[in-house]
C-alpha cells in the first residue's frame, strides 16, 4: 500500500520545473489567471482580506469556484489536464477557451466574446497588476508561450503543495 503522497501512481508529485524551462509559459499562464481572477474580483461580493478572489487547486486545475451573477451562477476552472479554460454555467452549459500558444490580448478577446454571448457582462481593470512594466491585456502579444508538458508538470506541483498546506495549516 501506498501513502496518499507518495505518487507513486502517477510518478513524481514533485517534478522537475526550472523556472528558465518555462518561462514563457508562466509568464503567459500568470496574465491569463490575472484576467480571471478581476472577472472574479469584478463579480463576487466583497468579503474581508480579499479572500473571495483566489484561485482554488482542483483534480484538474484551478478554479474560482461558484460566482453569482443576474440570480445565476458560474464558474471557471483552467483544465491544466485537458487544456481549456471552462466556463461552467449553473443551467449545466459549458463553453471552453482552449489553452495554447497564444497571446495575452487573442485570449482576453476570446474570453470576454465567450462571457458575453452566454450574457455574462463584466468590466474589469484591463491591466495586471503587481508586476513589471505592466502590459493592458488588449495590448499583450509579448505573453504567447503555452507548453503542456510544462503546465502539467506546475499542475502536479500545485497538487502537492496544496496538499502539504493543508496538511500543515493551523
Amino acid at each position: 500500500m501506498t501513502h496518499p503522497h507518495s505518487g507513486e501512481e502517477h510518478g513524481s508529485i514533485w517534478p522537475p520545473l526550472s523556472l528558465a524551462s518555462w518561462h514563457g509559459t508562466a509568464a503567459t499562464l500568470h496574465m491569463w489567471t490575472q484576467i480571471v481572477g478581476k472577472i472574479r474580483l469584478a463579480l463576487s461580493p466583497q468579503v474581508n482580506h480579499w479572500w473571495q478572489v483566489p484561485l482554488y487547486v482542483t483534480a484538474r486545475g484551478l478554479s474560482t469556484s461558484l460566482i453569482p451573477y443576474g440570480g445565476r451562477f458560474f464558474e471557471m476552472e483552467f483544465d491544466l489536464v485537458g487544456h481549456n479554460l471552462e466556463i461552467r454555467e449553473s443551467n449545466g452549459a459549458t463553453k471552453y477557451v482552449p489553452l495554447f500558444p497564444r497571446s495575452v490580448a487573442d485570449f482576453y478577446r476570446e474570453l470576454m466574446a465567450v462571457l458575453h454571448a452566454i450574457s455574462i457582462d463584466v468590466k474589469i481593470w484591463p491591466k495586471p497588476v503587481e508586476i513589471a512594466d505592466p502590459i493592458p491585456f488588449l495590448d499583450d502579444t509579448v505573453h504567447a508561450s503555452y507548453e503542456p508538458e510544462s503546465v502539467s508538470k506546475f499542475h502536479h506541483i500545485l497538487m502537492s503543495v496544496d496538499a502539504v498546506f493543508k496538511e500543515f495549516r493551523g
